[in-house]
């Protein structure tokens, strides 16, 4: 698989987005800090739920196959993924699907490409994982430099020129060209009937599938530069006034095949650079929006190593809990995750980085899962490259009540979650402990039974904690003990 992306030009708009962009003082992470007890999601931030009211977490990766096409769509995507995946303890995966491979003549949706997405759903199912089904584009579509995304077909340039750039692709999003395309795809009327049948086509044909647990309605939506807008002033007024709408008009198109599904909505990628998104409201009859916000930071996109002094995860955490909190809508992050791990900061990347998700959001899907060298998160051996194995800690899937407190202090790998029972569930609180060589002892105080409390050297743990509603319950997992 080819680098996910080099943003060369991100390093200038980063510096002119930081004269730009006002930012309150804030304290800056600390070890201390990083150790210190996770809060349930921002304040004013709802969590997931379930159809119950259970609290849930969502921890996993991106899967996606952007090399083939055609007949060998996703075939690098196999059952070793899935598998691999659960079997460190992670239960979500956000699964990159492309617009130009299910439709690739107007109105001819491909019958092969739905089943292989359903093939993937069903390893998925086999290993209990939830999936995000995602729009994926990257520079619009094929029509420009190979990239996927949006079918040639429904492209449209105006004549206006675009320009590889082969060490830097992201640029290309700013070739005149690509923004006249963007621009018709939000503006007209036929381009955005056809993205509302593509919507309900997918989604009607995946809605009853047991693994699928949502939709995101496009990857990293773009826009046109109009004449002297900076590019926090365009990205504003396009998120405003064009991706709401479009957003708005997705929803409608995939509640008439699925009204049971979240929908999972992106700002613009600006908002990596602590610019609050201007997303408007998203109307959902189900009421069933998550906000699905893209956590990276420039100069590691381009090579760099983690700076703590730069306060850049601050200055996005600032910014990105501004929309949750006004539109009282969970958060749970759709990429994340530097080029290169295995840089002298990034395990101190990985624990500011962890910390800060669980502060304001819901769950999280790295990216990507898959075997290799770069954004990869295990090597060609299937081992974690280094610092990656980090992101494989415990968790509660789902606590039946309201959660007090849950932390986990990785200088001794030790996990706490109290809460205050309730009935949600049949009162089944669940826990997923990553495999450890050390082996894991689960203790619960108060009036809760757990289902076991050991779970063997290096083998993954799903336990189940019941308790009466109204009781307080605290769990604690330890490694190493007998």
């Amino acid at each position: 698989m080819r680098t996910r992306r080099l943003r060369g030009t991100w390093p200038v708009v980063a510096a002119v987005l930081a004269l730009l962009t006002p930012v309150a003082p804030l304290v800056p992470l600390t070890p201390a800090a990083v150790a210190a007890p996770a809060a349930a999601p921002g304040d004013g931030i709802p969590p997931l739920t379930d159809d119950s009211g259970r609290t849930l977490t969502l921890r996993g990766w991106n899967l996606a196959d952007k090399e083939h096409r055609g007949d060998r769509a996703l075939e690098d995507i196999t059952e070793r993924h899935l598998r691999d995946l659960s079997a460190r303890g992670f239960d979500f995966a956000r699964l990159a699907v492309f617009w130009d491979d299910l439709e690739p003549r107007p109105g001819r949706y491909s019958e092969r490409y739905l089943r292989k997405i359903e093939r993937i759903l069903d390893w998925a199912a086999r290993y209990r994982v939830r999936v995000v089904i995602d729009a994926h584009q990257d520079v619009y579509g094929p029509a420009f430099g190979g990239h996927r995304g949006i079918p040639e077909w429904a492209t449209r340039t105006d004549g206006l020129p675009y320009r590889p750039h082969p060490d830097d692709w992201f640029a290309e999003y700013f070739e005149p060209g690509v923004q006249a395309a963007f621009e018709h795809l939000y503006e007209d009327a036929d381009l955005r009937r056809a993205q509302q049948r593509m919507w309900r086509v997918l989604a009607g044909r995946l809605a009853g599938h047991p693994a699928v647990y949502g939709y995101d309605l496009i990857n990293e939506p773009m826009g046109r530069l109009r004449p002297g807008e900076d590019l926090p002033t365009a990205a504003r007024r396009v998120e405003a006034t064009q991706v709401t709408a479009m957003y708005n008009r997705l929803v409608a198109a995939i509640r008439t095949v699925d009204r049971r599904h979240r929908i999972f909505v992106e700002p613009t990628p600006v908002v990596g650079e602590g610019v609050p998104t201007a997303l408007g409201r998203i109307e959902d009859p189900a009421g069933r929006i998550v906000y699905a916000p893209h956590f990276y930071e420039t100069s590691m996109e381009t090579g760099a190593d983690y700076d703590p002094a730069a306060r850049w995860i601050e200055r996005y955490e600032a910014a990105v809990v501004h929309y949750p909190r006004e539109r009282r809508i969970p958060v749970v992050v759709g990429e994340w995750g530097p080029p290169d791990s295995t840089l002298p900061n990034m395990g101190r990347y990985y624990a500011d980085a962890l910390a800060s998700l669980d502060r304001y959001g819901s769950g999280w899907a790295g990216w990507t899962w898959c075997y290799g060298g770069g954004y990869c998160a295990l090597d060609r051996e299937g081992r974690f490259q280094r610092h990656k194995e980090g992101t494989a800690r415990p968790y509660a899937p789902a606590v039946a009540g309201d959660v007090r407190n849950a932390s986990y202090d990785p200088r001794d790998g030790g996990y706490r979650l109290s809460y205050t029972a309730s009935a949600a569930g049949g009162g089944r609180t669940e826990l997923t402990l990553p495999p450890s060589p050390r082996g894991w002892r689960v203790t619960v105080s108060g009036p809760a039974r757990p289902d076991t409390t050991r779970v063997r050297p290096d083998e993954r743990g799903r336990i189940t904690v019941r308790a009466r509603p109204g009781a307080v319950v605290e769990v604690v997992a330890r490694q190493g003990e007998p």
